[in-house]
C-alpha cells in the first residue's frame, strides 16, 4: 500500500471509531423515615430500608435536589423517594412522596 492510502485508512478508522458513552445515571426506589433535616446543607437524614442491589438498610444523609421538596419535609415523615446516582457516584433524593398519615 502506498503511504497516502495507509494514512487515509487510518484517518477513516479513527473517524468511525465509537466514542464510549459515560455510564448512565442509576435510579433506586427508597423508603424510610426522616430522622432530621439540615436546612443549611439541604440534606435529610433518612432511616432507610435496604435497597436491593445497592445498599443495606441504614440511616444516612441524602442531599435533596429540589428546594420545594426539602421544604415540605418534617422529621418523622415516612417517605418514598428515588435515589439518583450519577456516573461519578454523586447521589440525591428526588420525587419524594410522604406517605398518608394512615400508613405512618
Amino acid at each position: 500500500m502506498k503511504p497516502t492510502l495507509i494514512a487515509l485508512v487510518c484517518i477513516l478508522n479513527l473517524a468511525c471509531a465509537r466514542v464510549p458513552k459515560p455510564p448512565a445515571e442509576k435510579h433506586y426506589a427508597l423508603t424510610g423515615k426522616i430522622v432530621s433535616l439540615n436546612a443549611k446543607e439541604q440534606t435529610a437524614a433518612v432511616d432507610a430500608a435496604a435497597i436491593p442491589n445497592f445498599m443495606e438498610a441504614m440511616t444516612m444523609d441524602y442531599p435533596i435536589k429540589s428546594k420545594a421538596e426539602f421544604d415540605a419535609l418534617h422529621a418523622g415523615d415516612q417517605i418514598a423517594a428515588t435515589v439518583d446516582v450519577s456516573a461519578d457516584g454523586v447521589y440525591t433524593l428526588t420525587d419524594i412522596k410522604t406517605r398518608p398519615a394512615a400508613q405512618k
